[in-house]
C-alpha cells in the first residue's frame, strides 16, 4: 500500500472504520489485487462480516472529472439492483486525508471470461440485458454524450493528437489513422440519435471487465465490473464495444466474422424479451462496432508514446505488449477493410 502515499494511515482513520463496520483497530490485510490505467485496486476481507472487498484507489481521470470516484461510486448505486455489478459499500470523494479519491466495493467470485465459450457469451448478452433494462431517468447524473458516435469521434481526436504531435509516431501510421477518422466523419454526416431508449452503460466493455461465474448455484453467471466510465446513452454502444475487433484483440487473437456478432446480438434481444424498445438496435450496434474502432486505434496510439514516458505512474505490462499491434499490420489493414472494403480505396 505504500505506493500511495497515505493510503496505509487512511485504512486506520476513525470514519472509514466506521462506515464500513471494521473493528477499531485494523486486523484486516490489504493485497494488490490489480491496477489499470486510472486506479489501483486491494483486496481485503471484513474480519467481522468475513466479506470479500475491493479497496479501488483513483489515480486518475479518463473523463477528466473532478469528482471521478463520486461520480463512479453513484453510478454502482443506480445500477446495483441488476444483480450482476459489485455492490458499492463506501466511497470518499473528499480528498481531505489523502489526494485520492476512495471507494470500497463488494469483491465478485468468477474468472476471466471466455470469448470461445458460447456459454459464457450467452450469460454476458443476459448480464447486459439486466443492466441496461434498468429505467434511469433522463436528470440522471450519469453524462449524456448526445450524438454518441460524434462523441467517440471527438473523443477519438482528442486521444490521437499526442501521437501525431510526437517525434515517435510513424508518419506512414499517422497518415492512415487521419484517413480512418475522416472517413469516420463521413460515415455519421447527417446521422440522428433520435428518439432511442436510453439507460446506465459501461461504455468499457472489455474482456477484463466481466467475471464468469461457473460455480454459481443457477450454473454460469456473468458480472460486469469496472464502472469507471459510465454514461447516459443507447445500450448498443456497449454492444458495439465489446463485439469490435479493437476490443476482442486487446487480450487475446480473437476477432469475431458478422455472424458471431449477429448471433450475441439474438441472445441480447431475446434476454431483454420486451423491458425495452430494441427496434432498430442491431444496425445502430453495427455502427457503433466500426466507429469505435477509432477509439480503440487511437487510444493505443497515444498509450504508445505515453508508455515511453518514464514520468507515468502506472505502466501495465501486458498493455504495453499490445499496443504497437494496434497502431501496425495486420490489425491496422483489418480495420481499414471494415472502413473502407480494402485498403487501396
Amino acid at each position: 500500500m505504500n505506493r500511495i502515499k497515505g493510503l496505509e494511515e487512511y485504512v486506520k482513520l476513525p470514519e472509514y472504520r466506521d462506515a464500513l463496520g471494521l473493528p477499531e483497530e485494523q486486523t484486516e490485510t490489504y493485497t494488490m489485487l490489480a491496477h489499470g490505467e486510472y486506479n489501483m485496486n486491494y483486496y481485503f476481507r471484513h474480519p467481522a462480516t468475513g466479506k470479500e472487498l475491493l479497496l479501488r484507489v483513483e489515480c486518475g481521470s479518463q473523463m477528466h472529472l473532478d469528482n471521478q470516484i463520486e461520480y463512479e461510486a453513484l453510478g454502482l448505486h443506480l445500477i446495483e439492483e441488476s444483480g450482476h455489478t459489485p455492490h458499492m459499500y463506501y466511497y470518499d470523494a473528499s480528498k481531505k486525508h489523502l489526494d485520492h479519491g476512495v471507494l470500497v466495493e463488494e469483491f465478485l467470485p468468477g474468472g476471466a471470461l471466455d470469448y470461445e465459450n458460447d456459454e459464457h457469451l450467452v450469460q454476458t448478452a443476459r448480464a447486459l440485458a439486466e443492466v441496461h433494462s434498468i429505467k434511469v431517468n433522463s436528470d440522471t447524473h450519469l453524462i449524456d454524450p448526445g450524438n454518441s458516435l460524434a462523441a467517440i469521434i471527438e473523443e477519438s481526436e482528442e486521444m490521437v493528437k499526442t501521437y501525431m504531435d510526437s517525434d515517435l509516431g510513424d508518419d506512414e501510421t499517422k497518415k492512415r489513422i487521419r484517413r480512418l477518422i475522416d472517413r469516420g466523419w463521413e460515415m455519421i454526416d447527417g446521422l440522428e440519435d433520435g428518439d432511442i431508449y436510453r439507460c446506465c452503460i459501461n461504455t468499457e466493455l472489455n474482456i477484463t471487465n466481466f467475471l464468469a461465474d461457473d460455480n454459481d448455484e443457477n450454473g454460469c453467471k456473468v458480472y460486469v465490473i469496472d464502472w469507471e466510465k459510465p454514461l447516459y446513452g443507447d445500450p448498443a454502444q456497449d454492444l458495439g464495444h465489446f463485439l469490435t475487433p479493437t476490443t476482442t484483440f486487446w487480450k487475446t487473437d480473437v476477432v469475431w466474422d458478422k455472424a458471431k456478432m449477429d448471433w450475441f446480438i439474438d441472445e441480447y434481444i431475446k434476454a431483454v424479451d420486451g423491458r425495452f424498445d430494441t427496434e432498430g438496435l442491431r444496425e445502430r450496434t453495427h455502427r457503433f462496432i466500426t466507429i469505435t474502432c477509432l477509439r480503440g486505434i487511437t487510444w493505443c496510439a497515444m498509450a504508445w508514446v505515453q508508455y515511453q514516458n518514464e514520468s507515468k505512474a502506472l505502466f501495465n505490462q501486458s498493455t504495453w505488449d499490445k499496443l504497437y499491434c494496434y497502431v501496425s499490420d495486420p490489425l491496422l489493414s483489418s480495420i481499414e477493410k471494415i472502413f473502407f472494403g480494402d485498403t487501396d480505396e
